[in-house]
């Protein structure tokens, strides 16, 4: 059974920049949800051994069927989820469990494991840095690994990071020709961990720029970047977190399908899975304290502006106060006390005098305490 999709709300406030997909209460399992906007499939098999190399473009799903019975590796990749048709023909060629083709139609599922003894499905998460723009492309990518063969299933043909593996197959580099199919689902599981190194080095970057900027010169903007990071990071986190506990449990369980060999190389990739999750803790941290460091430089420099509007004020009470009083309209003829100032012949340049010696005064005064050095470097 298969339904159009149905999308939350736009209001609502993510926290991935997955799509979030749901099933209306009561569906039945192994319901297909199918996006009206995806990408037409499109289907290549590359069949190969240690001698022979067949890369084809299928256009008919049953077409799989010659090479799925051999002894070779038989690699099919199936890029797009757009055409209800193949899917169907897909699941009855490869023999999918119900559950399996809704888990590899469904684009929200969380990197897992599932064992369905001749199969295994394998769940992961994708990331590949724009090239334009700062931030990452974030796709599910569905592994089906039989005994001879596997179906990898993407929700579009434009981002992918499994190029180097297409690579090492058609020039036979390596050992990949001389394995069997779970080395193959060993490198693409690798090749998607790796992907996430490009993608953090370029938040470290990002990160570095951001200590200097919140120093410098803190903006509104400062902050929002900071934010916007904080909010990629973590969404990197639910990415890794979940794929690495799965790469785990492939090596722990004793599947027959992944021989022992592969479960070494694992290894390695469970490795990296654990260095992309330090380096994620390790900007989350670091954005979180540049967050601290913004908050405390926007509070210096209000002090700081505090500090020389008070100097100011300072400077001309003084002087306000000396205004004040020769501004009063008092008659000097009624009494020789009433302001006799206000009839000397020098008396209006020594008002001024007076004020430039109070001026002066409070200056020297602030210089030695030393509150003129920083209070006239604000930016």
């Amino acid at each position: 059974m298969i339904k159009k999709i149905r999308r939350l709300p736009k209001n609502i406030n993510k926290l991935t920049s997955i799509q979030d997909y749901y099933h209306q209460p009561g569906t039945i399992p192994g319901t297909i949800i199918i996006d009206e906007n995806a990408v037409q499939p499109n289907i290549i098999l590359i069949d190969y051994n240690q001698t022979e190399l067949i890369r084809v473009q299928i256009n008919n799903p049953e077409d799989c069927n010659n090479y799925l019975d051999t002894e070779s590796v038989s690699w099919v990749d199936v890029q797009g989820l757009g055409n209800r048709d193949i899917l169907e023909r897909l699941g009855q060629v490869f023999d999918l469990h119900p559950l399996v083709l809704e888990d590899v139609v469904n684009m929200a599922e969380r990197p897992k494991i599932e064992d369905y003894e001749d199969q295994l499905l394998i769940i992961a998460r994708m990331v590949v840095p724009k090239e334009r723009n700062f931030g990452f492309h974030s796709e599910q990518v569905s592994l089906v690994l039989g005994k001879h063969y596997l179906l990898t299933v993407q929700e579009e043909p434009e981002y992918d990071c499994f190029d180097g593996v297409r690579t090492r197959i058609e020039k036979n580099k390596g050992i990949i020709r001389k394995q069997g199919a779970d080395y193959l689902a060993y490198s693409l599981l690798d090749s998607i961990v790796d992907g996430f190194f490009p993608v953090l080095e370029l938040y470290g970057e990002r990160i570095e720029e951001l200590e200097e900027e919140v120093i410098v010169k803190p903006t509104p903007q400062t902050l929002q970047q900071i934010y916007k990071i904080r909010r990629e990071l973590l969404q990197l986190r639910r990415a890794i977190w979940p794929q690495r506990d799965a790469i785990n449990s492939l090596i722990r369980d004793s599947s027959q399908i992944i021989s022992d060999d592969v479960r070494i190389y694992l290894r390695d990739c469970y490795d990296h899975t654990v260095q992309v999750m330090d380096m994620v803790e390790t900007y989350r941290e670091l954005a979180s304290g540049l967050m601290d460091v913004y908050l405390s430089a926007v509070s210096n420099k209000m002090n700081e502006i505090m500090k020389l509007l008070t100097v100011v004020s300072s400077i001309f009470i003084p002087l306000t106060f000396v205004a004040g009083i020769y501004g009063m309209n008092f008659n000097t003829e009624k009494s020789p006390y009433n302001m006799p100032e206000l009839n000397w012949y020098w008396g209006y340049p020594l008002c001024l005098g007076l004020m430039a010696l109070i001026s002066g005064g409070l200056m020297i005064f602030f210089w030695q305490k030393g509150w003129l050095s920083n209070s006239f470097q604000i930016k």
